[in-house]
Parts: structure tokens; sequence; C-alpha cells
């Protein structure tokens, strides 16, 4: 897992698997109202939207796991499903998360994302395709750009309680405008909490179809619901009822899909033998890369000499400073599989990171031949070639870089190299548009606005490079303005 970059992310608001929290019904003393009490009421509809923000933190600025052998395993889980539910499958990405919070989430687009500590959590493959295939029936009931819908409808409630309970108090009746305040406040939250838990049931049917289309046993997602369910007994929720919450609770959905998935031809059909041990090694490998080294070598002792278990243990006795102990556990999975792009790919950033570059290269070239030039790992191929500083690498280096970004120009690391090796090369202009485009990524727009107005400068006026250099200094100095705006 070479990369852990912090990669932006649209800041929409969110559907997400499991809520932590229920909202409560606002409710007004019915005493003689004030001006200021007035005012506070009032503020209901300040408060419904600050409690939706809540559940609709943006994704922005978090740090997203980006890693070849993660991306590939979660395009085959996903696939069958998204082929079922009838979307293009080159427009739905699942995205990986850095964060032990057990959930996922969609956030507009067609993007799916999975916080590390889910991946973690899960037991198979099929308990995370129970997720994806929830998350896919927010996309394709375009639960996300309803939302507004249900705050619409809320609000509305809530202002005509405010016009009607003013009434009440100019004319004298004081106790009744409260009246009519409470129950507007009231009626409000209950349509908006309905309405979500409509969403999410909305969603769970159509994750039980397309699991039942696809061929995948409806076993895993009720695992792990019964998971969440878990949750909420840790968290003292209430489980007589979901009525004050915006998602109906685990047991209410594992007695409504039980029923359906035991119904499924699917049902018994046992899980892809290949699939599951894939999602073991990554699964591992995300331990390893995530956790402290301590708890990894408690979790997968030497003991246990599983590929999993030798997967994670390398990961951590690299990330302990032990390159020789972690090239130790690389080198035993290579006797096995001499082949495996992914084992090669962390031999080589192993012997990288452990400052011996030239002797990382061999891997590296290697595990992007196997993987068909796979942007990920180029991009860290092509940082082994110019940390060398052996000016023969850096043709191969740029070319490797260049097409890298080619195939994802989402990649602020592989930008970043490519500026690298211009630089190195004595071309400052292009050095520049790269590091400006890695700027952009990763929200720094002051200094993808001065990098990209040097690279105009120094690029011929009206050429494909120069407009992109003009395209990323307008995009940043609007980004820059608006945040500024935000601030004050």
């Amino acid at each position: 897992m070479p990369q852990g970059n912090i990669i932006t992310a649209p800041q929409h608001r969110k559907h997400a698997l499991f809520a932590r929290f229920s909202l409560s019904r606002a409710s007004l003393s019915r005493a003689r109202l004030s001006r200021a009490s007035l005012f506070r009421a009032g503020q209901f509809i300040t408060a419904l939207l600050a409690i939706v923000a809540i559940t609709a933190q943006p994704v922005a600025a978090q740090s997203i796991l980006r890693d070849a052998e993660t991306e590939a395993l979660f395009s085959d889980m996903v696939a069958p499903l998204v082929q079922v539910s009838e979307l293009d499958a080159k427009d739905v990405d699942v995205v990986l998360i850095n964060s032990k919070q057990v959930n996922a989430f969609v956030a507009g687009g067609q993007r799916i994302y999975f916080y590390s500590g889910t991946i973690e959590e899960a037991e198979s493959a099929v308990e995370i395709q129970g997720v994806m295939a929830h998350e896919l029936g927010h996309i394709t009931g375009g639960h996300i750009i309803r939302f507004n819908e249900g705050i619409k409808t809320a609000t509305g409630i809530t202002i005509l309680s405010l016009i009607l309970g003013a009434a009440a108090i100019a004319a004298g009746a004081g106790d009744a405008g409260a009246g009519i305040l409470a129950a507007g406040q009231q009626a409000a939250t209950s349509k908006f909490l309905a309405f979500s838990r409509v969403q999410e049931r909305s969603a769970d049917s159509a994750g039980a179809r397309y699991l039942s289309g696809a061929g995948i046993t409806g076993k895993g997602s009720i695992d792990f619901f019964k998971k969440l369910q878990n949750y909420e007994f840790r968290l003292g929720i209430p489980q007589e009822d979901s009525y004050s919450r915006t998602h109906p609770l685990s047991g209410e959905r594992i007695t409504l899909l039980r029923d359906v998935y035991q119904a499924d031809p699917a049902w018994d059909t046992p899980p892809d033998p290949e699939l599951e041990k894939r999602f073991q090694r990554v699964k591992a490998k995300l331990l390893g890369y995530t956790s402290e080294p301590a708890v990894t070598l408690r979790e997968f002792p030497e003991s246990d000499q599983s590929v999993p278990a030798r997967y994670a243990r390398a990961y951590a006795w690299h990330k302990s400073a032990y390159p020789d102990r972690a090239l130790a556990e690389v080198t035993n999975l290579l006797n096995d599989a001499p082949k495996d792009p992914y084992f090669l790919e962390l031999r080589g950033q192993i012997l990288l990171e452990s400052g011996r570059p030239e002797e990382a290269i061999a891997s590296l070239r290697k595990a992007v031949q196997l993987t068909n030039n796979h942007p990920l790992i180029a991009s860290l191929f092509g940082h082994a070639l110019i940390a060398t500083e052996d000016e023969s690498h850096f043709e191969e280096a740029e070319r490797v870089l260049k097409a890298a970004v080619a195939k994802d120009n989402q990649n602020p690391f592989a930008w970043y190299q490519l500026g690298v090796v211009y630089s190195r090369q004595g071309d400052t202009a292009r050095a520049q548009l790269a590091t400006a485009e890695s700027a952009l990524l990763q929200r720094n727009y002051s200094s993808a606005i001065r990098s990209s107005q040097i690279a105009m400068s120094g690029i011929t006026e009206n050429t494909p490079e120069w407009i992109r250099a003009q395209d990323i200094s307008l995009i940043a100095k609007n980004e820059f303005e608006r945040a500024d705006k935000r601030r004050r």
C-alpha cells in the first residue's frame, strides 16, 4: 500500500450506512414567549440544517488510501452488483478513507466511500459486497439529489408554524403561540426523520435485489448488520423503535432482510473462494499499513505462516524500521509466488524507503509490467528511478510518470514526482506545471496559483500546456476566494 495521499473529494451531503446518533425532538416552554425566546424558536430552521450537517460532514481533506491491489479487488467485488443495477461500470468508483470508523457512504456522483475500519471489521468479502449493494441502492435511488426535498419539506412546516405562532403571540395568545411553535417543530423533525428512514429502507431493498441478481448470498449483509447492531448496544441506543432516528434500527433491518434473503436462491450459494482469498490478503495488508506495528504483530504472530499473516508482518516490520525482517517476509512470499506483482511492489517499496533505490528498480519494473503499467505502481517506480540520482534513469522516469498521470490524473504523488524529474532536467516551466497539478489536487490553492503562473511565463502562449496552466490558475483563484469568504 504505497500511498496514503491526502486527496480531496467532493463536498456533498452523504448517505451513510450507519448513523451513530438519533435526532431528538425539540420542545418549547408553553410559558409566555419573550422576544428572545421567539427568536430562538425561529432558529429551528438553522438548527435542523446544522443537525443535517452532522450527518453530512465533507469528505474533503481526509486521507484517502490509494493502493493498486485494493482498488483492483474493490473493482472486481462491485462489478457484478453494478451490472445488475444497470449503472455504467466505468462511472462507479470505490474509495478507501483512512479511518478506524466502521461505516460507508455515498457523497454525490457514483462514488462509494469506505472507511478502512469497515474493511478491518468485516470477516468476509460478501459482508463488504452487502454494504456495496446498499450504497448502490442510494445511488440508483437518487437519494443524494433528493436529500434537499426532505430538508425543504421540514423547513416549510417550521416556517408556517413560526408565522402562525408569531401571529397568535401578537394577538395576545402566548400559550397558544408556544403550542403552535412546539407542534410545528415536532412535525418538521418527524417529517425529516421519516424521509431519511424511507430512503434507508429503499436502499436496503435495492441492495437485496442487486445481491440476488448477482448470485451473491445475503448472509454477509445480515452478518454485517449484526455488527452494526452490536455498536448500537455499546452506544446505549434504545432498541424499542427507530421513530426518533434517521436510520432504522439494525435489528429492524435484520428482521426485514432475513426473510428476503432466505427466500432467495442465492442464500446457500458459497462465496467466491478466490475473491475471499484476495479479501483476506487485502484486509491483513490494510491492518499492517494503518495499525501500530505492535498491534499487527500481536494479531499475526510468527507462528502464523499464512499469506495474509506474512503480508501484514512485512508492513509491521517495515514501519518499525526493521527492513531486513520486512524483506525476509516478502522474500518468503515471493518464493511461493515469484510473479505476484503486489509482493514485488512491496519489496520495491521497502528497498526504496530504506535508501536502496537502485535495488528497488528491478522489482518495481517487473511489477509495472505484470500489472499492465498500473499508474500507482508506475508512480512508485518513477520515484525509485529519480531517487537513484542517476541521470541515465531520468528519461525513463519521465516516460513512466507521464504514462501514469495520463491513466490517472488524480494522483498528486505522481504529479509531484513528474515535477521533480522535470526540475532535474532543467525544465522549470513544466516542473512548475506538474507542481501546480499536485497542489490543486491537495487543495493547496496558494501554491497552485503561484506554480501555474510561473509555468505560464515559461511555456509558449496558447499551447495546450499553457492553457492548462491558465485553467489551474483560474480554478485555484476561485477556490481560494471561496475559502477566504467562508473563513470570514
